[in-house]
Parts: structure tokens; sequence; C-alpha cells
């Protein structure tokens, strides 16, 4: 008997795995009917797509080399994660890039550099770096805004993203004094929780500016406006870098209260974001609509496009030349971009890639004299140093960041956004899942990162000669355009930027 209980015991563990092999086995051969792998090699084919689910994972840690994952390498995530943290973000035993590859930016350093040690800072702060523009000046809008940071977080909506990572957001954003972009989802609560300025995006489906009927309402705009001092400026999505020209759903199941509440749709229904807007669909009706935004509202009013046909820039320019009227701010968004679910082909094959597509539309407002009447915005993996004073010496005066916004809250690049499944707990609405997400200690990671962000841009600046990275042109970047062969970016651009008057640091202050 007692040889039978310890015969029991030593093999209860083996016996019930091989009745739940047994099970699994006969399921694949006489029940499942989807998958041919798993019916002709029973319980070995289900190793195939364990294999299919771990092997991004696999790759990233184990397989791929510092410079070769996509969209962002090892290298770009340990800087964004360093610069988050705090920690050591310099590179031993010099470079790994091809300095020779073909399109490669160098930077060219002053033999005598802006001595740092005479660098004077709005507010006294040591990485703070105020646009050098305002926006709304020059329409004489009511509540005309000189953002006090020109790196600042791009689109990102409560619903895209999880409440904390948004809260985490918005508390780094003010800690670092830079405005945090809503996304078109709308004005949440987290989106103000840490009390950064806002601009308020305006999608298709404009949500948290609608009538009960779901129709555009400037009553609804008016009453959000005055009721969040925060919101500084209104951005009207024409289209993003991840899927331009096509709208996006939100399943009825993850509408919930709450997200009902801020986008002022039903709850527990599906959520559509058109492809195109009932409000406008000429350039006129644009521009009427961005004047009457502004005079409702008294705020800058801007645009955000991904690029594609040039014909519709060429009228917009000289509909602005004409009237002195049109949009405040342009934000152009890289095919780069990728924060939102997309298909596929849209985030493979459709819209310009920034520096082409900026380059385009800035030359148009060029040719018409008038890009001195907007604030340009670029969008687009350009949450780099490096890439940033190329988009400043291509023309842009602020700098929009979206996915290392969310690497530096704890993003892993685990590409699960579409899935509600991030294990970071950045782009999900789980509880579980977000749970661990701290947002003070992610809020106080994305402060950091902001200003590393800016006190590297300075130091760059600093090293050519410039107090302000605005001061950046064409002329102090060489790109690699052959074998031993570098040209300057504004000859491989063609065109130079318009510069900016600068005077001293002390006079860009938000109230000057």
């Amino acid at each position: 008997m007692d040889r039978v209980l310890e015969w029991s015991t030593e093999n209860w563990v083996l016996c019930s795995v091989i009745a739940v092999l047994l099970c699994l086995l006969l399921q694949d051969i006489f029940i499942q009917k989807t998958h041919a792998i798993r019916h002709n090699f029973p319980l070995v084919g289900r190793l195939r797509y364990l294999m299919e689910t771990i092997g991004p994972e696999m790759r990233q840690y184990w397989v791929a080399n510092d410079k070769e994952e996509a969209p962002f390498n090892r290298e770009e995530r340990r800087w964004v994660y360093a610069s988050a943290k705090g920690t050591n973000k310099n590179f031993g035993f010099g470079t790994t890039s091809q300095l020779y590859e073909t399109g490669y930016p160098l930077i060219k350093h002053a033999v005598f550099p802006f001595p740092e040690a005479q660098a004077i800072y709005p507010d006294g702060d040591p990485t703070g770096i105020p646009c050098l523009k305002v926006m709304g000046e020059s329409h004489g809008r009511r509540r005309p805004f000189r953002p006090t940071s020109i790196i600042n977080i791009s689109a990102m909506s409560f619903g895209s993203l999880g409440s904390n990572a948004v809260s985490a957001m918005s508390k780094g954003a003010a800690d670092a004094r830079a405005f945090h972009n809503t996304g078109e989802g709308g004005v949440s609560p987290y989106h103000k929780s840490g009390g950064a300025d806002i601009m308020w995006q305006l999608g298709t489906g404009y949500f948290g500016a609608r009538d009960v009927e779901g129709k555009f309402s400037y009553e609804a705009l008016a009453s959000e406006v005055e009721s969040c001092p925060q919101i500084r400026c209104i951005e009207i999505k024409l289209s993003q870098g991840a899927k331009p020209g096509k709208g996006g759903i939100l399943p009825a199941a993850k509408v919930s209260a709450e997200i009902a509440r801020v986008r002022k749709i039903p709850e527990g229904e599906d959520c559509y974001s058109p492809n195109h807007h009932s409000e406008f669909s000429t350039v006129d009706e644009l521009v009427e609509f961005i004047e009457r935004v502004a005079e409702t509202t008294g705020l800058p009013v801007g645009i955000k496009s991904a690029i594609g046909e040039i014909e519709f820039w060429e009228e917009l320019a000289l509909k602005m030349k004409a009237t002195g009227q049109g949009p405040d701010f342009i934000t152009i968004d890289g095919a780069e971009g990728g924060t939102g679910a997309a298909p596929l082909t849209f985030s493979d094959h459709v819209a310009l890639p920034f520096k082409i597509g900026f380059s385009r539309v800035y030359q148009v407002f060029l040719a018409h004299g008038i890009t001195d009447q907007v604030v340009w915005i670029g969008s687009g993996k350009l949450g780099f140093p490096d890439r940033s004073v190329v988009a400043l010496a291509m023309g842009c005066d602020l700098i929009a960041v979206a996915r290392e916004a969310m690497l530096a809250v704890g993003c892993i690049q685990a590409q699960k956004c579409h899935t509600d499944e991030c294990p970071a707990g950045v782009a999900t609405q789980s509880p579980w899942l977000q749970a661990g997400l701290d947002v003070d200690s992610k809020g106080e990671r994305m402060a950091r990162y902001l200003r590393s962000f800016r006190a590297e841009l300075l130091s760059l600046s600093h090293a050519c000669g410039y107090q302000h990275p605005g001061q950046f042109t064409g002329k102090d970047i060489e790109v690699s355009t052959g074998v031993n062969q570098f040209t300057p970016l504004s000859t491989v651009l063609g065109y130079e930027k318009v510069e900016v008057p600068f005077t001293d640091m002390r006079d860009y202050s938000e109230t000057s």
C-alpha cells in the first residue's frame, strides 16, 4: 500500500502532463481546422507559433546588433532611457556609425565655440530653449503664445495611450516647461493633470468639440477652452504620418464611460474617425474654419499634415499671401511617424518622409515670401539632438516628439500598440498592465528626457558658435552624397532657410 502511494505521489505530475499533451494532440488533429501545421505535426507544430510569437523579443535582445533594429535601434533607445533616468548617456571607443553612408549628416563645429560660461537662460533654467517666434502674433490673435520649450510632446490620445502614461507625460511636460499635444481624442483629465501647457488637436471626429448629434460645435469648443486655461493653441489635424488619408476606429469594447465622457460620444459604441473633415473640403473653407476657431477662442490655430500632393500647399500659400489669414503654425509629420495603429501599406508606402515633405512645403512658402507668418513644427523620429539640428537648419522652429516620449516613460518597443497588450503599460487600457507604470516616477523620467535633450541641443549650438539652436542653417551641416564627398545641406535641399532675427536669450521669455 505504501509503495502504491509512493508511486502515485512521484508520478502524478507526469501523468497529468501526459494527459494534457494527449488532449492537445487530439485537439490538433481532430478539432481545430484552421492550422494545417498543427494538424500535420501535432504538438510540434505549436512550437512554430510560439516561436513566431516571441520572435521579435528574441531578436531584440539576443540577435540584432546595436544599429540593426527598427524603428529605433538599441543605441537610440539606450540614449533615450539614459537621458530619462539621469544615468550615463555617453558612448565609448568612438562611433559605430558609417560616416560615409549616403545621407549621413555631419554638423560643422566652430573653431571658437560660444562660451558656455557666458550663456544666459530665461527664468534661470539651464536647459531652457524658448521658441524664437510667437504663435498667433503675425495674425493678431487675442491670446498669442510663445512656447517656452522648442522640444515638446507630440499628439497622442487618451484611449490610444493609457491614463497613467498620459498623466506621466503631462507631469513631465509641466516640470520641463514644455507643451503637451492631446492627440485627436480630446482634452482628457490626464492631459490636464500635470499642469502643462496644452495643444488641443482637433481631428476629423472633433472629439471634445461636438454637439449631441456628433457635429462640430463652436459652443462646445468655446466652453472647453474657457474651462481649461492650460489650452494655449489648437491644432487641426488634416493627416498624420502613420496613416495619412485614413480615419481610425476605437472599438466599442474600449469606449468606456470615461473615454465616452472625454470624447463626448456614446458609451459602448464603436467610435469612428472619418477620413475627411465635415467642416471644410476646400482651401477657402479651411481658412474660414481656422479664422472662426481663432475668433471663437482667441487662440493661435494651426494645421498638422503628412505630405503627399503639393498643389494644396501652393493654393494655401497663395490664399495666405492674398488675405493675411490662415494657420498660425504648421506641423509637418513625416511618414516615419507611427504612434497610431495603421495598415502596413499606409505605414510603409503612403506620404513622404520628413526631410522630403518638409522641404517641399517650406519652399512653397519661401517662394511666396511668407515663411515668417508661420511657426514651423517638425515631427517624425526627430527626438534626438542631431536630427533636431537638421530639422531646425531646414526651417523648423519647434520639434514634436511622440514615440521617443513613450520610450521615456517606459516603452520597450514591443510593437504591441495595436493589440491593447502593451507590456510596459503605455499603449493599453488594461488596468493590470497600467498598474506597472507609476505616474510620479515616470513623470520625472519624462522631464529628465526633455531637459537632457535640450541640454545636449544647447551644447551642440554652443560648439557651433551659437546661443540658440534656432540659429542653425543649412550651411552648418554637410551630408554625405557619395564616396569621399560631403555637400552642404542647403545645397542638397536647394534652399537656405529664412533666419529668424536673434538678439539675446533673455528676450525670449513667454511674456516677452
